[in-house]
């Protein structure tokens, strides 16, 4: 059972590359360095290009600040639009998901067809992939990315965004497939066989390529003999020795029935 997910692993080329294009999209011929002020009325180019020297220094919080304020000042600026997506790889990169989340849904809003619409999306799908916790806590940021990691893959299918969703999408499945094993196995400790039973026949139905099918149908046969329901568990011990001939859980099912003299 997958407890945490790393998500860390496999962010850093797509982000870094995308967001190093961004800011040299917006830096040509400006030489000077930027002044390390913020909130003050600036030129748009001296007031992107501090952004950008703050998010290079690994201040990303100050650099979401003041790609904020490219938008408040210069609205209609064709840095503007740039700016917003800054700002949410930034606030992204200051783990403020929240604010990164708002960054890019509103510069999707404003700018649905835009070419990089597609960052946009993988970067709210990131936000909350980095948000999910062990299967002993509540799921529904695993809940959220899974829905955004599908948009992402839907929406742009053969991007590089959609490639690393795809990848992360088995990971989440997996994962909320862990959490449903996780409450059966406690309802069955408690001797709720029928509310057990339910999840591990979720699991079967709704994630069955996972790495938990096989205990779960296992714990299907020790559900359904507690319940005396002897036909379910050998129908169950039989679909687990057909599709997990060499597993543990099948092993540990035929001893099981055996055991009960089946």
């Amino acid at each position: 059972m997958i407890a945490h997910i790393l998500p860390t692993a496999r962010r850093a080329p797509i982000f870094a590359t995308f967001a190093a294009a961004l800011l040299l999209a917006g830096c040509g011929g400006h030489g000077n360095k930027p002044k390390d002020t913020a909130y003050v009325a600036h030129d748009v180019d001296s007031l992107y290009l501090a952004a950008k020297a703050k998010l290079d220094a690994r201040d990303p919080k100050t650099a979401a600040a003041l790609f904020d304020e490219v938008e408040r000042q210069h609205p209609y600026s064709p840095w503007a639009r740039r700016a917003q997506l800054m700002s949410a790889f930034s606030y992204y990169a200051a783990r403020d998901y929240t604010k990164s989340v708002e960054a890019a849904q509103r510069f999707l809003s404003i700018h649905p067809g835009n070419k990089d619409a597609a960052y946009a999306y993988y970067l709210i799908a990131m936000c909350y992939y980095e948000q999910i916790s062990d299967v002993s806590r509540d799921q529904k940021d695993s809940q959220q990315a899974l829905a955004a990691l599908n948009d992402v893959v839907r929406r742009f299918p053969g991007s590089r965004y959609a490639e690393d969703a795809s990848l992360k999408i088995d990971l989440v499945t997996d994962h909320l497939a862990g959490k449903e094993m996780d409450i059966g196995r406690f309802y069955e400790r408690s001797g709720k066989w029928l509310a057990a039973e339910i999840r591990f026949r979720n699991v079967i139905a709704n994630y069955q390529t996972t790495s938990h099918v096989p205990e779960a149908l296992y714990r299907l046969v020790e559900t359904n003999l507690s319940l005396g329901l002897t036909d379910e568990a050998q129908k169950n011990a039989a679909v687990l020795g057909a599709n997990y001939p060499g597993s543990e859980w099948y092993l540990k099912a035929y001893r099981l029935m055996r055991k009960n003299a089946l």
